[in-house]
């Protein structure tokens, strides 16, 4: 359905919330990246023209919802390879329009990275970015009919043989009654390497999505939507990836509430004067950050400079770990400003929020609609005046499922007291009405804003013929919120520098140790199983060489 008929309510596609909100208010801005800026219209008008030349090359909805199994899909998949820029969000909508399923390509990646991820996902094109083109090297030998869409760029890089000019893709008008009609099933896919190991694709229904993390409601009519988005526009700005979810979610909450959206340039080193800078000139009133990794280094330039943030009204902050202290830096330094944080996950959508001001704040969040906490058995939901340690759960509006693997979709989506639940994987516990999250019971260190799923690491490090044996953990870091370190049992010599340039190969940047620990021996428990426990005890000893 492009969007429920007539006044009431219903549920929504992400194409139809899309095709209300431009026809709304088609001449307010949209998007601002550097100096380029689109309307709701023009992006409307350029995504009709993409999701046109996607079913022209046959791609689109193969099998309807109700006749697949949770975690299949009856979709075309659609990569999405760029840094942040006004097309990432052009074809995300293309796609969604297309009746085609996009998902998000970490551009950090290896090739072999690139290669695996699209295969996982049994891609039938990508959208890409010009620069990026040689991480497909390796896929387009292999897959000589996937569509290839080019997005020019500033780069000397030549463009890969058989691929589409996106100019070309989205030039000439398209007629959207020609187009397929999407429905509220149509699938939102979403690449993770969290808590669940390797990359998986997390199937949401789009009309889950768009309540659970795009500011939806569950009663939202089409007079309502008019109404809400054609209120006094805000500027929100995304500081972090388009790749990632946070970003995503903030920035189709800000489409889906009439904000024109800010893109950070992330195709450049984070620099906190540039953000800072683009939020002073274009009176941001709402931004998005990752963590202390973001937080730290916006501190330390507010420290240095003045800035007119006078505008600002609320910091968001998710994805990784905001420290106190430096939240409160930043509202010492902006007095006025509220800072949200916001827990959830890509398998939850936003589930709790918790906001510091100049007057204080507390550590436990608010639980949104559907979350709760289960028994630490996962057989019962907690009463919020219970104490007991349980789990994180999101109920009601959760995903279908992880693409193509069933095993894994009934660890992560078990239930409980009858209901199908989203379990992210965290210890929590009730406090006075609210949750505390503590910890996350699984061994993924978040750096950066980046999820490193640490036995991928150890395979890399395990592969260098001078390691007998290594163990991978992460330890807090000022820089990144953590940081990956390498515990080995080595043969010979071995220096952080050559282990990292050797795992390079394999892994992303962000991925490789950034220390390295030698020790006699690793220690591990009778059946074999790794000691993470002595190893968190050994990264705290001072014996480490570091690395950058």
């Amino acid at each position: 359905m492009q969007e429920p008929a007539g006044s009431a309510a219903a549920e929504w596609s992400l194409a139809g919330v899309h095709r209300c909100t431009a026809a709304a208010i088609p001449d307010r801005e949209m998007l601002v990246w550097r100096d380029e800026r689109r309307t709701y219209g023009e992006v409307d008008a350029h995504s009709d023209a993409l999701a046109a030349r996607l079913v022209a090359a046959g791609l689109g909805m193969r099998r309807e919802r109700s006749d697949l199994e949770r975690w299949e899909s009856g979709q075309s998949h659609v990569g999405i390879l760029m840094f942040n820029r006004p097309e990432y969000i052009e074809a995300m909508l293309g796609c969604f329009k297309a009746r085609t399923a996009p998902f998000n390509v970490n551009h950090h990646y290896t090739a072999r990275e690139v290669d695996d991820l699209l295969a996982l996902m049994g891609a039938e094109a990508i959208v890409y970015q010009r620069g990026l083109g040689p991480l497909l090297a390796q896929t387009i030998e292999a897959r000589p009919d996937l569509v290839l869409i080019e997005v020019s760029d500033d780069s000397r890089v030549a463009s890969l043989p058989g691929s589409i000019s996106y100019d070309d893709a989205i030039a000439g008008p398209a007629d959207p009654a020609a187009l397929p009609t999407p429905s509220c099933d149509d699938l939102y896919a979403l690449c993770t390497g969290g808590t669940t190991g390797r990359p998986k694709g997390v199937l949401w229904r789009q009309a889950d999505i768009f309540v659970a993390g795009m500011a939806g409601g569950e009663q939202l009519t089409p007079e309502a939507l008019r109404q809400r988005v054609s209120a006094p526009q805000e500027t929100w700005m995304a500081a972090s990836p388009l790749m990632h979810a946070a970003a995503q979610w903030t920035a189709f909450s800000g489409f889906h509430s009439g904000a024109r959206v800010v893109l950070h340039d992330d195709s450049a080193r984070f620099d906190a004067a540039t953000i800072l800078g683009v939020a002073e000139r274009e009176r941001v009133t709402m931004m998005s950050i990752i963590g202390d990794a973001f937080a730290r280094p916006i501190v330390a330039e507010l420290a240095r400079r003045r800035y007119d943030l006078s505008s600002l009204q609320r910091l968001g902050t998710g994805g990784a770990f905001t420290s106190a202290d430096l939240k409160s830096a930043i509202i010492a330094a902006v007095p006025h400003l509220t800072v949200v944080d916001g827990y959830g996950s890509s398998e939850t959508g936003g589930m709790a929020y918790g906001a510091v001001t100049k007057g204080g704040g507390t550590a436990a969040l608010i639980p949104g609609d559907g979350a709760a906490v289960a028994s630490a058995d996962r057989t019962r939901f907690l009463d919020p005046k219970d104490d007991e340690i349980g789990w994180t759960v999101r109920r009601g509006r959760i995903p279908l499922a992880y693409l193509n693997d069933p095993e894994a979709t009934e660890r992560a989506f078990p239930i409980v007291e009858g209901q199908r639940v989203s379990l992210p994987g965290d210890r929590a516990q009730y406090v006075e009405g609210q949750i505390r999250v503590l910890g996350r019971d699984s061994l993924v260190v978040n750096s950066g804003g980046e999820k490193i799923f640490i036995e991928e690491v150890e395979e890399a490090v395990c592969r260098h013929p001078l390691v007998a044996d290594a163990l991978v953990v992460g330890r807090a870091s000022d820089r990144f919120g953590q940081e990956v370190v390498a515990i080995v049992e080595t043969t010979g010599e071995l220096g952080l520098e050559e282990l990292r340039e050797f795992c390079s190969a394999d892994l992303a940047r962000f991925k490789l140790p950034r220390a390295l620990i030698r020790v006699d021996i690793i220690a591990r428990h009778a059946s074999g199983k790794a000691d993470y426990s002595w190893a968190r005890q050994v990264v705290q000893q001072p014996t480490v060489v570091g690395g950058q």
